[in-house]
């Protein structure tokens, strides 16, 4: 009777630690598979692209008199998420905290014209570049003591702080007033409460082509063309080989042209 009592016991203990390893090599063998999959497999899985922008930034990223997020930048990310057959996802950020926000991975890439620099070349991954354009110095129109990069030295401009347009004004002396976005800037400058704004050429063509009257001038522009192109974390690895990939077909079979000259009347990604 003892025998077959141990037995027994033996019997649905083993049974029990068999169980029991059962379930921990599946959840093992699900962790292993997770540990093994891409941001671009996430991206895919999920069905989702999430894009950081600024949403304030005309012609690239901004709100249309009905309300609709659109823009060059803003069509470019549209048109690579569908040839990766993923939904386009805009998540709209102030451009100071627009790294912030990919680095703690509520976006999965930035389309915003954020420039090619070695700085976060070294933090960051790149796409290819589909803008091309450089700086110039927008001041009030009627300005008289600006009128090179030069004289903005020891007066106030706007800018936000990490972008490439902040750096240049303080490479040229500039005491720098932060700004959220484009048209707080050029707000600054046409009220007086700045001197000036460097800012991107094709930005602040589009501001004087939907706003003649405007009271400000472009004077001098850099002479060095700046790339812009997609931000994406560092060792993003595949989802930057695809993106990559699609924004050559669009190259290719000019749809990224197209964008481009609906925006600003030229191919400004060449």
């Amino acid at each position: 009777m003892k025998k077959s009592l141990f037995t027994f016991l033996f019997v649905v203990l083993s049974i029990t630690l068999l169980a029991a390893c059962g379930g921990t090599t599946k959840e093992s063998t699900k962790e292993n598979e997770n540990a093994g999959s891409t941001l671009y497999d996430e991206v895919k899985q999920k069905g989702v692209l999430n894009i950081g922008t600024e949403g304030t930034y005309a012609p690239f990223s901004f709100h249309d008199a009905s309300g609709k997020l659109t823009g060059y930048d803003v069509e470019v990310a549209e048109e690579v998420a569908k040839r990766l057959g993923v939904k386009a996802n805009f998540m709209e950020t102030q451009w100071d905290a627009i790294f912030a926000g990919l680095d703690s991975k509520r976006f999965d890439m930035i389309a915003n014209q954020v420039g090619i620099q070695e700085d976060r070349q070294a933090k960051y991954d790149f796409s290819e570049p589909y803008t091309k354009t450089n700086a110039v110095l927008i001041i009030r129109e009627n300005e008289k003591e600006i009128q090179k990069f030069e004289d903005i030295k020891g007066k106030k401009a706007a800018q936000t702080l990490t972008s490439n347009f902040g750096e240049i004004a303080q490479s040229y002396g500039a005491e720098i007033v932060k700004v959220d976005g484009f048209n707080q800037a050029v707000d600054l400058v046409v009220t007086k409460r700045v001197d000036g704004t460097f800012n991107d050429k094709l930005s602040a063509l589009d501001y004087l082509k939907q706003k003649p009257d405007a009271p400000i001038k472009l004077i001098d522009e850099e002479k060095e063309v700046s790339k812009s192109a997609l931000l994406f974390r560092k060792d993003s690895g595949q989802l930057v080989e695809e993106v990559n990939k699609a924004l050559n077909e669009m190259k290719k079979d000019g749809t990224l042209k197209k964008i481009s000259e609906k925006w600003f009347a030229e191919d400004v990604s060449q």
